[in-house]
């Protein structure tokens, strides 16, 4: 479809909505806040989404034919339900449907991973840097590790909706339990909480992984140092396990980890070991959009 193209990205904090209406410039109509207020329940976030879509139509002047929305979870393509979000009242509810019967508008839904690599893919980093690329890898690492898959512009969701669900892959048993109901998967290694509660286990002291960055950045403490290198290990693993599945033309990292520049300096190199391969070509790039991501990706499901 032609523009403009609305998107709605759905946190668990705040729900985005924005309206552009050319890609060259991203030439932006509006883009609007507000708080989801999930702690209200289902039907509140549903109002509060009805009430953003009819600010921007106010706005702009015109009603969407279609908006694109990335959510917190992933709607099962069989039962038409949303499932593994940490917007726990959003699991088990038909979001889709419910969200079209109350805007009247019909939807194109995808997890908020896969609009974040779209979004990189096509108006981002890969845009700028690997406009030729076919395969896109787009990760978020943070409070949690997740990623989105592009395949010649496309989301690649997959028959039950998971493609890109890296977080929950068995990577090693210290990572210990995990909330999927499985042990030693990639979020609870080297997502950042599963980050500090490592070097809490070596200091006792509880750092975000902020502050454990910048201690060692500073080079004078052993455990900073540990917990730099454990990151360095596994993520040159996991990474690699992907890499051997689907060889990306090009591999985007976002989320707060995102910024560590070790990543780019040292991780290739880790990952480079792990590989079914001689060499790695494959550039790491760091993201474009920041936190615009998320909402330009949601649109971008409506082209």
């Amino acid at each position: 479809m032609s523009g403009p193209y609305w998107g709605i990205d759905l946190g668990g904090t705040k729900i985005e909505g924005v309206v552009f209406d050319t890609f060259e410039d991203l030439n932006v109509l509006a883009r609007m806040r507000l708080p989801t207020e999930r702690e209200k329940g289902y039907q509140h976030i549903l109002n509060q989404i009805q009430k953003l879509v009819e600010s921007m139509t106010t706005h702009v002047g015109v009603r969407p034919e279609i908006i694109g929305i990335g959510t917190p979870g992933t709607l099962d393509p069989q039962t038409q339900k949303l499932k593994n979000s940490n917007t726990t009242c959003l699991n088990g509810q038909y979001l889709k449907s419910d969200l079209e019967a109350v805007l009247g508008i019909p939807l194109r839904m995808a997890n908020d991973a896969n609009c974040f690599a779209l979004a990189e893919t096509k108006l981002g980093i890969v845009r700028e840097k690997v406009p030729n690329a076919n395969v896109v890898w787009g990760i978020i690492m943070g409070t949690g590790t997740g990623s989105g898959i592009v395949v010649g512009g496309k989301v690649l969701s997959g028959l039950h909706g998971i493609g890109g669900e890296w977080g929950h892959n068995f990577l090693d048993e210290s990572g210990g339990p995990c909330y999927c109901g499985h042990s030693g998967c990639t979020e609870m290694v080297i997502s950042g909480p599963a980050l500090s509660k490592y070097y809490a286990s070596l200091t006792g002291e509880e750092l975000p992984m902020a502050e454990i960055v910048k201690r060692f950045e500073r080079g004078r403490e052993e455990a900073a140092q540990m917990t730099m290198e454990r990151l360095l290990h596994f993520f040159g693993m996991a990474v690699a396990r992907v890499i051997n599945i689907i060889d990306p033309d090009a591999i985007v990292i976002g989320g707060g980890l995102g910024n560590i520049e070790l990543l780019y300096d040292r991780g290739p190199f880790e990952v480079a070991k792990h590989i079914f391969n001689d060499r790695l070509a494959t550039p790491f790039l760091k993201p474009k959009l920041g936190d615009s991501a998320g909402v330009f990706g949601a649109a971008l499901l409506t082209v």
